[in-house]
């Protein structure tokens, strides 16, 4: 059988309907282009240096982890640097012990004026008076996906911490695992970050009167339903560690709100059941920390990348609950302690919910 009149009548349909497609397309208007370009809200070439130089130094920090294994990746190209590399990878995972011991905090560095810009880019507030005679822990809400507030607030001086707070000298608590990074552990240890390890906890508050720890309760838990205009805190059944922590050593417990922490960012929904939600369960359990899927701002345009959004975020620092020192607390104590806790983070809330937080979409709620 001759199969060319077949094939003839292929490509003359072929043709006729490939005509009528161009035509269809021809009148619907492709911009793909000038879609995405009426979407990214670029900054104006007129703003102050003051927030240009705010800006570029939350960008340098937000991707410090980055540029800091890019570095180490850099300098492994060179072969006549390995054994430097190799001797200083072994003496930051196996011998030092500055993460454990309260760190190698450098007031000149916690001091420079780069924290100052990093500080006004979102500020923050105290309430009350804190004498320095006895240690401290801090507990600070929310989580957010970050907890930049607590970043500038207690790792920095931008806020003028030591001004307020003559005599104590305040260490904010990390997961052991920001350690293991070459270099950017060096930058945590000179801001004063420790690790949040139970060991560490200890040998920092040991130091006695005017010692502190902060310590973002919430976790890989709370950073998961961290979104603008909410605030639903992890902080009963699971988060009593810290509290116990207080008593063991004496240590007066204070809360602290930070109003605007889960503004920075917006976040893929995630509700309970979906997919994302369970791969970011399962990530949890796998590894012990969560990766929230987030997206802020550029550095030249205002919706799109992964720097926080410029949102005002206010860290009120409520009344310290003295605690009585006990070796071996009870859970009647702890329960006790953590009740009083709750209560004076609810007083703050809603002191200044109506100044602070007036575009909330709902009250502060206690999930866990």
């Amino acid at each position: 059988m001759d199969a060319r009149p077949i094939l003839s009548s292929a490509r003359s349909l072929s043709s006729s309907s490939l005509k009528d497609r161009l035509s269809k397309i021809s009148v619907t208007p492709l911009r793909p282009i000038t879609a995405l370009q009426a979407h990214v809200d670029f900054v104006p070439p007129s703003i102050p240096r003051a927030r240009r130089m705010q800006t570029t130094v939350v960008a340098l920090w937000s991707t410090l982890i980055i540029t800091t294994q890019a570095l180490v990746l850099f300098l492994c190209s060179f072969p006549s640097l390995w054994p430097l590399l190799l001797a200083y990878v072994l003496w930051a995972l196996y011998v030092d012990q500055a993460p454990e011991r309260g760190g190698r905090m450098s007031p000149w560095f916690r001091s420079m004026r780069v924290w100052t810009y990093f500080a006004e880019y979102y500020p923050a507030s105290y309430e009350c008076d804190l004498p320095p005679d006895r240690p401290y822990v801090f507990g600070y809400h929310p989580h957010g996906i970050i907890g930049m507030g607590a970043m500038a607030t207690f790792a920095t001086e931008g806020t003028g911490f030591s001004l307020s707070f003559p005599g104590i000298k305040p260490h904010l608590l990390t997961l052991a695992s920001n350690f293991s990074m070459p270099i950017y552990r060096e930058f945590l240890l000179l801001l004063g970050v420790c690790s949040v390890s139970k060991r560490s906890c200890s040998n920092i508050l040991r130091a006695g009167a005017g010692s502190a720890i902060t310590i973002v309760v919430g976790g890989a838990a709370e950073s998961l339903s961290a979104r603008p205009g909410t605030a639903d805190l992890t902080l009963r059944k699971s988060r009593l560690g810290f509290i116990k922590v207080a008593i063991q050593h004496g240590a007066d417990l204070v809360p602290v709100f930070s109003f605007g922490e889960n503004d920075i960012y917006q976040q893929m929904p995630n509700e309970k059941g979906t997919t994302v939600y369970k791969l970011q369960e399962n990530f949890k359990n796998l590894f012990g920390f969560t990766l929230p899927l987030f997206h802020g701002r550029g550095l030249l345009n205002y919706n799109l990348g992964l720097m926080p959004y410029r949102r005002r975020i206010v860290s009120v620092i409520g009344r310290p609950i003295h605690v009585t020192q006990a070796d071996q607390p009870t859970l009647e104590q702890i329960t006790e302690t953590q009740q009083a806790y709750i209560e004076e983070l609810m007083r703050i809330w809603h002191t200044y919910k109506d100044e602070f937080a007036r575009s909330r979409r709902r009250e502060l709620s206690i999930i866990d």
